[in-house]
């Protein structure tokens, strides 16, 4: 059976999405990564209600970091953007794979997220059937996967939020 929940014209009201947005961005701080914290939640907009939520992180079970103890980024010096399969699992990946273990619908639900998804994680929110992505500019060093959403009919939304102060060079 799948589940959608947005229909033609829903929406969150502005004050109830700051509040989510909030709710993301404090999410984030539960990230060990050295590098960047990034939080994401899975909203019904029908309803207002958080579905689930991630945050980027080591592997379940395996350590506070990628690396167990160590940045595996930072032993290997990969620059920020590139080769995103070596590192940290990333917050979409990790929301959309607990909704999965828990049987969290994902079809029609929104995805609030601190910055913009790379590609792989692009290809797993189009998959899940979210339908649209708020994105609290932060930005994302390497090619990002909105033109990948775009193109799949992913409605993206753009949002004010804090910017990444590591800047572009690394």
């Amino acid at each position: 059976m799948r589940c959608s929940f947005a229909r033609a014209g829903d929406t969150l009201k502005d004050k109830h999405l700051s509040i989510r947005i909030e709710q993301c961005l404090a999410l984030a701080k539960a990230s060990n990564c050295p590098r960047r914290k990034f939080g994401a939640l899975l909203v019904d907009p029908n309803r207002n209600v958080v579905l689930m939520d991630g945050y980027n992180g080591g592997p379940r079970g395996g350590g506070e970091l990628c690396g167990g103890n160590t940045c595996l980024r930072d032993d290997e010096s990969i620059k920020s953007g590139t080769m995103v399969e070596i590192g940290c699992h990333h917050a979409e990946m990790n929301l959309i794979c607990n909704s999965a273990a828990n049987g969290v619908p994902t079809g029609g639900a929104w995805l609030i997220i601190t910055g913009e998804p790379c590609m792989m994680c692009a290809k797993l929110i189009h998959h899940a059937g979210i339908s649209r992505v708020i994105v609290v500019d932060g930005g994302f060093g390497g090619t990002n996967g909105i033109g990948y959403l775009e193109e799949h009919d992913v409605e993206i939304q753009r949002t004010s939020g804090p910017k990444d102060p590591r800047g572009n060079d690394l």
